[in-house]
């Protein structure tokens, strides 16, 4: 006669080990889950009227960041920032204005990405006029002194005016490129008697 629970002994055995191997393996893997708050998307640092300005090797200022509210993540070591003034200035002594409502700046200050009621302004000289751009969104790369958007773009000089689609910026060179749909209207200004 067969002793049908020997039989089923091994089966139960290699169940119970199997058993056994799942719950450590969800053990050990329940171990490695970090809960430093790394994974997480939390503020660590707060700032109010802060500057941040940056230095080229000869100790020249680059650029300045200003603004009345500036919270920093450390996930991603990035900052959003209410009103910022991005300042960018060139070897010459002139500056670059850019204003909005908002921005975010990422790791180091590569780039800082400007949104709701941009506006750059270049301020007047004794030989040109001020000059000012708006638009919805821009990107900036202040170290590299670029920025670009791919909005609409409405650009004001005294009584001239641009408008277009997309718009690059040299600030090295200074010289702007509008990418599509220019249409405006130039109006020599009168020299001055």
């Amino acid at each position: 006669m067969k002793h049908w629970p020997s039989h089923f002994f091994p089966v139960i055995v290699l169940a119970v080990l199997a058993g056994l191997s799942f719950w450590l393996q969800s053990t050990v893997d329940r171990g490695e889950t970090r809960n430093d708050g790394k994974l997480r998307h939390d503020p660590d640092a707060y700032a109010e009227n802060f500057i941040v300005r940056r230095f080229d090797p000869q100790g020249q200022i680059r650029y300045r960041l200003t603004g009345p509210h500036l919270v920093h993540y450390p996930d991603d070591d990035s900052s959003e920032l209410k009103s910022p003034v991005l300042t960018s200035y060139r070897a010459d002594g002139s500056q670059v204005i850019v204003t909005g409502d908002h921005a975010k700046v990422t790791e180091k200050g590569a780039t800082v990405f400007l949104w709701d009621n941009v506006i750059i302004t270049r301020p007047a000289t004794s030989d040109r006029q001020e000059m000012i751009a708006r638009m919805p969104d821009l990107t900036a790369r202040p170290e590299a002194g670029f920025a670009f958007t791919g909005s609409p773009v409405e650009i004001t000089q005294g009584q001239s005016w641009l408008k277009g689609v997309g718009l690059h910026i040299d600030n090295n060179t200074s010289t702007l490129v509008l990418q599509s749909q220019a249409r405006g209207t130039y109006i020599r200004s009168r020299a001055a008697p």
